[in-house]
């Protein structure tokens, strides 16, 4: 038997799909992987090699909505599946999971799934009163609707996507989805890390990491930092990331200001985010809307209190006043009110940080939500 997954971006298989990926080829699956731009990012594509994966360099733009681009990502697509001949295909995030899905069903795969890790920008401001989609969301949004339909099953990973996708008519009642605990996170690898102390207290260290977005809540962060360095001069805040091609991106000379300013510590884009967690001891995202947050499940299984939002994909991560605080989107004023809960009151950094470690083992470990995911496929 052989599975196609699909993805846009090759950093992102070892780190996200990896042990999904693992746990299909240790069933006995042949595994083939196709991403576009392989050739950026070399070591991947060895390493993907090495662990016996087949993988294939396609044509496809991560951001962009050029047609002729994407009609050539289709086409190539289809061509791979018709020369492998998979049995079961896989498409995670928004132009894999259209162009992949549509795709297999022209090659007539015969099991064709399909992962929604968040909606991004064909989504932005589909919550709020009196929503009018641009020609580009609705063009995203029929595309989307016509692509699910040909999956056997679609996999969220929050309930509110889920249920937006039913409200708009994106996902019709025919198609069967199911809720998985996000991307899960292995819980062995991201062990708990002692926390900064002085005088055997711990320090507030903040720490967010994120592509530099303005709906990843970047900018509501900086803002909160400026609130708290007013009255706790001392207090760091750490800024993993990288300034994307998206037209939600905050420009170079706004992140040149913040460093300026002295307001965040920033350490750039790392390829392992470990070391940085460890020097913090508080982890923070004010995210607009997640999938499920990568970044807080690994930040929560090293024993690190959390910040993030009352947004979808957010809030299913943190038990608010158990393992951290739950604050309104685009609200720096509450933001900073909770960072200074950890500041006044340092235990908390401790007490919650060991809470957060027990929900990622009970709700998020990774090989739980793997065998999830391979059960509903029908491989396990």
């Amino acid at each position: 038997m052989k599975l196609l997954i699909i993805a846009s971006y090759p950093a992102s298989i070892l780190k996200f799909r990896g042990a999904l990926i693992a746990a299909i080829h240790e069933a006995g699956f042949e595994v083939h992987i196709a991403a576009p731009d392989f050739s950026e990012y070399p070591d991947e594509h060895q390493v993907l090699k090495d662990l016996g994966y087949h993988v294939h360099d396609i044509a496809m733009q991560r951001t962009g909505t050029n047609p002729r681009k994407d009609l050539r990502t289709i086409i190539e697509l289809y061509r791979l599946m018709t020369k492998i001949k998979p049995d079961y295909v896989l498409g995670y995030t928004i132009k894999p999971v259209i162009y992949g899905s549509l795709a297999a069903k022209l090659a007539r795969v015969p099991h064709i799934f399909a992962l929604i890790t968040g909606l991004g920008y064909a989504f932005s401001g589909a919550e709020e009163v009196g929503y009018k989609k641009s020609n580009l969301q609705k063009v995203m949004h029929q595309l989307y609707a016509a692509a699910l339909l040909t999956t056997d099953k679609v996999f969220f990973q929050n309930p509110d996507d889920q249920a937006l996708f039913k409200k708009m008519g994106i996902l019709k009642p025919s198609t069967p989805s199911t809720v998985v605990n996000g991307s899960g996170v292995n819980v062995s690898e991201y062990s708990v890390a002692p926390l900064p102390l002085e005088n055997d207290v711990p320090v507030p260290r903040f720490l967010l990491i994120a592509r530099l977005l303005g709906a990843k809540g970047v900018r509501e962060y900086a803002q909160a930092a400026a609130m708290i360095k007013s009255r706790y001069p001392s207090v760091q805040f750490d800024l993993v990331g990288w300034v994307d091609d998206n037209p939600d991106a905050i420009e170079q000379r706004e992140l040149d200001a913040w460093i300026d300013d002295g307001l965040v510590n920033f350490l750039g884009k790392l390829n392992d985010v470990k070391p940085a967690i460890a020097d913090s001891s508080v982890y923070v995202l004010p995210s607009y809307r997640e999938g499920t947050p990568r970044t807080v499940l690994e930040a929560m299984a090293m024993g690190r209190a959390v910040i993030t939002t009352n947004a979808p994909g957010c809030r299913e991560t943190v038990i608010d006043g158990h393992n951290g605080y739950l604050v309104p989107v685009k609200d720096a004023d509450a933001l900073a009110e909770a960072m200074e809960k950890f500041i006044t009151d340092p235990e908390l950094i401790a007490k919650m940080g060991c809470a957060a470690r027990q929900v990622a083992m009970d709700k998020f470990d990774v090989n739980a939500v793997n065998q999830m995911m391979l059960t509903e496929m029908g491989i396990q």
